[in-house]
């Protein structure tokens, strides 16, 4: 398949890794305090466990798993506030799968759906709006998560409802943004992070220049990758070839995909519905500042939380689960107490271990029999 095939070629894979020992031999990095190297994307996280790719790195190389996964960082207290909505009678709630298992206090969807809720996996939002507009009686909510990689097809979805004048058609917003988020990372004492592997998805939206501040005030090295083996690979050695050169830059490894200014049609359809208002809670990590939306003035009349008007919900993580400090890097899943016990993928008790793109599920399904023996 092109451009999938020639990205996972193992002769090439294995060439870049002999190139990238040979060159991160001249680093002032070493096994005992390794040039460590965030990816900020699930999808990266589960294609560097897929294809081992941890393991075969230089001994002075470490990846460290950020917060990339929008279902990982779902508050426990507005799953509940989903739960309370789903649970009205002329109600559908719709969601994408990954959502149905990220427990809250009170359960997760997908018990809320085995309990007699009309609680319904979609793919995309606008088959909620088409529910919308078959089931004009019924009330349809759509749980909206994600980066800015899905947030132009709910933008878009909500011009279609307001254009064709949808009533019944309601968004529950859990949209969060990808640039406070790092800088948030950045501003916290010892974090521990010396360069970082962009998400291609959410830059394919945003474009390459929105990172332009982690070089300018944090220098740090950043290049925007994609999500094959060579892919990652030759981001970590761009990465290395600024580190050796005492560069901080951003760089653009997945141009095939992103261009620099991102997806122009798709900012503006962000724009026109969504506005970034205050705080949003992240689960593991707490408030981040200015990295919530909120629907426009003119989209309010879709606001699932104006409408049904759910007690807010202030619910505290359990203090023995590690998520925040996987989150950040501080920690491997399997330093977590609760690892393949009480927190495996049958049952889950973080969203880390929940969403396929999420850092503790990956190494459980790739790297748990490893940590076993």
């Amino acid at each position: 398949m092109r451009y999938v095939d020639e990205y996972r070629a193992p002769e090439q894979v294995m060439q870049l890794i002999g190139h990238l020992k040979t060159r991160a031999a001249l680093l002032d990095y070493t096994r005992e305090k390794p040039l460590r190297i965030m990816e900020v994307c699930g999808g990266h996280t589960h294609a560097i466990f897929k294809f081992g790719l941890d393991q075969l790195l230089p001994e002075n190389i470490e990846f460290i798993h950020g917060p990339g996964c929008p279902v990982c960082v779902l508050p426990m207290g507005r799953i509940d506030s989903c739960l309370e909505i789903a649970g009205q009678p002329d109600v559908i709630f719709c969601t994408f799968g990954d959502a149905m298992r990220v427990p809250g206090k009170s359960g997760s969807l997908l018990q809320a759906k085995a309990r007699g809720a009309d609680v319904r996996i979609v793919y995309s939002p606008m088959d909620a709006l088409t529910l919308a507009m078959d089931n004009p009686e019924r009330k349809i909510v759509f749980f909206g998560l994600g980066f800015e990689t899905t947030m132009p097809a709910t933008a878009i979805t909500l011009q279609q409802a307001k254009a064709r004048g949808v009533d019944n058609f309601f968004f529950f917003c859990q949209h969060i943004t990808l640039i406070p988020t790092l800088r948030s990372l950045l501003e916290a004492p010892d974090n521990g992070i010396d360069a970082f592997l962009a998400p291609g998805h959410v830059s394919m939206v945003i474009g390459t220049d929105a990172y332009g501040f982690i070089p300018e005030q944090y220098n740090r090295p950043l290049v925007v990758a994609g999500f094959e083996p060579l892919d990652l690979l030759q981001g970590v050695a761009m990465l290395v070839e600024q580190k050796i050169a005492a560069l901080s830059a951003v760089e653009n490894q997945y141009r095939r995909v992103v261009p620099d200014a991102g997806n122009e049609r798709a900012q503006q359809a962000i724009a026109d519905v969504f506005s970034v208002e205050g705080d949003s809670e992240w689960r593991g990590l707490g408030l981040i500042a200015e990295s919530g939306v909120r629907l426009r003035p003119a989209y309010r009349a879709f606001d699932a939380e104006a409408h049904f008007r759910p007690q807010p919900q202030q619910v505290c993580d359990d203090p023995r689960a590690r998520c925040g400090d996987v989150l950040t890097g501080k920690c491997k899943p399997h330093h977590c107490p609760l690892f393949g016990n009480t927190c495996n993928p049958q049952t889950a008790f973080g969203a880390l271990m929940v969403s396929s793109e999420g850092a503790c599920a990956a190494w459980y399904q790739y790297r748990n029999q490893e940590c076993e023996a």
